[in-house]
């Protein structure tokens, strides 16, 4: 899957798809960041991409022509397939607009799992200021979507969380299908070595012993797995 993000800081997308699972999953070509400057698709002298709302209001408006410039130089994935007659033809890429907004639909692990069963390529329009020119979303027929019910200062943090999500239902990017949580019973409530951890450290205060449970000491995982579909509760 490739993902490509419409933005005005290029840095703080690049700083993240650069590191940890995503960096090691483009590595292994399971997927691919294209990283657009919006503000090098402006023909103005200062690179201004904003402008004032019309009606008034407060703050200002992300411009429609700059994004969709940056739009129409982005390369989606194709793909070339054995036919049944044992021929190859180039598959057209499945793509996704979408353009991130509090008002959006809920993204959720289901929408997530849904987009990297069905798409190619995933294009995120990161919004700032008090918003983008609806007929962005009218033209490229983008999608719009919230994480959460709160306001953030633009679209690039959603649009990670969202990469990461969809990432990792990639068959490959997490090593294997027993690391997706959702798969699996799994616990808020972790524990690893030593058994018994004493804290503080200190030798002008008396430590206090924190056990792991004992449930998870014993080897029985059938006890296990009842312990940890009651800590979900």
């Amino acid at each position: 899957m490739k993902f490509h993000y419409l933005t005005i800081f290029p840095e703080m997308i690049t700083s993240y798809t650069g590191e940890s699972i995503l960096k090691r999953a483009e590595e292994k070509k399971l997927v691919s960041f294209d990283v657009s400057n919006i503000r090098d698709f402006s023909t103005d002298r200062h690179n201004k991409v904003d402008d004032k709302p019309y009606g008034g209001g407060p703050g200002m408006v992300m411009s429609a022509e700059p994004i969709l410039r940056a739009f129409s130089k982005l390369k989606f994935k194709t793909a070339s397939v054995k036919t049944s007659a044992g021929q190859r033809k180039v598959v057209a890429p499945k793509i996704k607009v979408i353009q991130l907004s509090p008002s959006g639909k809920m993204f959720t692990n289901t929408v997530a799992t849904k987009f990297a069963k069905q798409y190619t390529d995933i294009v995120f329009i990161c919004g700032r200021y008090e918003g983008v020119d609806d007929r962005v979303r009218k033209i490229l027929k983008a999608d719009e979507y919230s994480i959460g019910e709160y306001v953030l200062t633009g679209g690039e943090l959603p649009a990670l969380i969202m990469t990461d999500a969809v990432a990792r239902q990639i068959p490959g990017v997490l090593g294997s299908v027993d690391s997706l949580e959702e798969a699996r019973i799994a616990s808020p409530r972790v524990y690893t070595r030593p058994d018994t951890l004493i804290w503080p450290q200190s030798k002008k205060e008396k430590g206090k012993k924190y056990k792991v449970p004992e449930v998870l000491l014993n080897g029985d995982h059938k006890k296990i797995e009842e312990w940890r579909k009651n800590q979900q509760k």
